[in-house]
C-alpha cells in the first residue's frame, strides 16, 4: 500500500510536470506566432545562397528600437547590428547614430538613417543599413520603445555598469553597478541632453539594457516567468525570424550569446544644415568597422 501511495504520487507529479510543459509550449508557439512578420526581401548579393541556421552560418540582424507617433509610423531612434558567429562563439554589437546622414536606399536621396523607417517601414531600414555597412541583413527585430519596460520587468530586470551619474525624469542614477526595472531602464536609455558624449552614450546605455536582457532572458530563472516574457514579447516585438529558426538560434547559438563584444563608431563629425542636426560618419572608421563586420560573418 505504502509503494502504491509513492506511485500514485509521483503520478500526479508526471501530470502536473506534462501540463506545465504543454503550457510552455503552446504559449511559446502562439506568441512566436504572433511576434512572426515576414519580410519580403531578395536574398542579399552579399550571400550566395539563402542562410541555413542549422549548419551554423554566422548571421546579422538589425535591431530596431521604435518611438511611435500619431500621424505616423515612428522613427527608429535606436539601430543596432549584431553580428552572431557560433564558431567563435561571440557576438558583436554595434549602434548605428540615429542622425547619422546617409544614402536612403529606395528613397533615392540622402537624410538621416532613423527616417528610412518613416520612409519605408522595415524594408528600407534593412537595405539602408546593408548598404552603410556592407553586409548582409539577414535578420530584423522591431522593438516598440513604448512596451520596452515590460520585457525588462518581464526578465526581473537588468543590472548595468553605469559611468555617469545623472538624475532623469523621477530617477537618480548613481555611478556603479546598478539594477534597473523596466521604467528605470527606459528613462536610463532615453537620457540624452545631460550627457557629454550626447547619443554616443545614450546607444552605450541601449546596448548594456539589450545585452542584459538577453542574458537574464536566456537565464534558467527567468524561464520560470514564461508568461509574462511571452506576454511582453508578443505585445512589443515583431521579427522576421521564424518559429524553426528561433529554435536553431538556441540549440546552436546560444554560447555566442553570452560573449558580447561592443563597437563604436567615435570619429565622425557633426553639421548644422537649415537647423537639422547631422552626423557624417568618419569614412576610416566605417570602413574598419565594415572590415570587422565581414571578418566576423566569415563573408568572402
Amino acid at each position: 500500500m505504502k509503494w502504491l501511495w509513492i506511485a500514485a504520487i509521483l503520478g500526479f507529479l508526471l501530470i502536473l510536470g506534462s501540463y506545465y510543459v504543454l503550457n510552455i509550449y503552446l504559449s511559446l508557439t502562439s506568441t512566436l506566432e504572433e511576434i512572426h512578420s515576414p519580410v519580403e526581401r531578395p536574398v542579399s548579393e552579399m550571400r550566395e545562397v539563402e542562410i541555413e541556421l542549422k549548419e551554423k552560418v554566422p548571421f546579422a540582424v538589425l535591431v530596431l528600437g521604435i518611438d511611435e507617433r500619431e500621424g505616423d509610423k515612428g522613427r527608429s531612434d535606436t539601430i543596432i547590428v549584431m553580428t552572431v558567429n557560433p564558431n567563435e562563439k561571440s557576438t558583436k554589437m554595434v549602434s548605428i547614430p540615429r542622425d547619422t546622414y546617409t544614402e536612403i536606399i529606395g528613397k533615392g536621396s540622402k537624410d538621416k538613417i532613423n527616417h528610412a523607417y518613416a520612409f519605408g517601414g522595415i524594408d528600407m531600414s534593412m537595405a539602408t543599413v546593408e548598404e552603410l555597412l556592407d553586409i548582409p541583413i539577414d535578420y530584423v527585430v522591431l522593438v516598440n520603445m513604448e512596451g520596452f519596460e515590460d520585457i525588462v520587468d518581464a526578465v526581473g530586470g537588468v543590472t548595468v555598469n553605469n559611468t555617469l551619474e545623472f538624475s532623469v525624469d523621477h530617477f537618480k542614477y548613481p555611478l556603479g553597478d546598478i539594477k534597473l526595472n523596466g521604467e528605470e531602464a527606459l528613462s536610463f536609455v532615453r537620457m540624452r541632453y545631460d550627457d557629454p558624449n550626447g547619443d554616443f552614450g545614450r546607444q552605450n546605455r541601449q546596448k548594456q539594457i539589450i545585452e542584459g536582457v538577453l542574458k537574464k532572458g536566456a537565464s534558467v530563472k527567468s524561464l520560470m516567468n514564461y508568461r509574462d516574457i511571452f506576454n511582453a514579447l508578443g505585445s512589443n516585438i515583431q521579427t522576421n525570424m521564424t518559429f524553426d529558426e528561433m529554435v536553431n538560434v538556441q540549440k546552436n547559438y546560444r554560447d555566442a550569446l553570452e560573449k558580447v563584444e561592443q563597437l563604436y563608431f567615435e570619429e565622425g563629425t557633426g553639421s548644422n544644415t537649415n537647423g537639422v542636426w547631422y552626423y557624417h560618419m568618419d569614412e576610416t572608421e566605417l570602413a574598419e568597422k565594415q572590415a570587422v563586420l565581414k571578418e566576423h560573418l566569415q563573408l568572402k
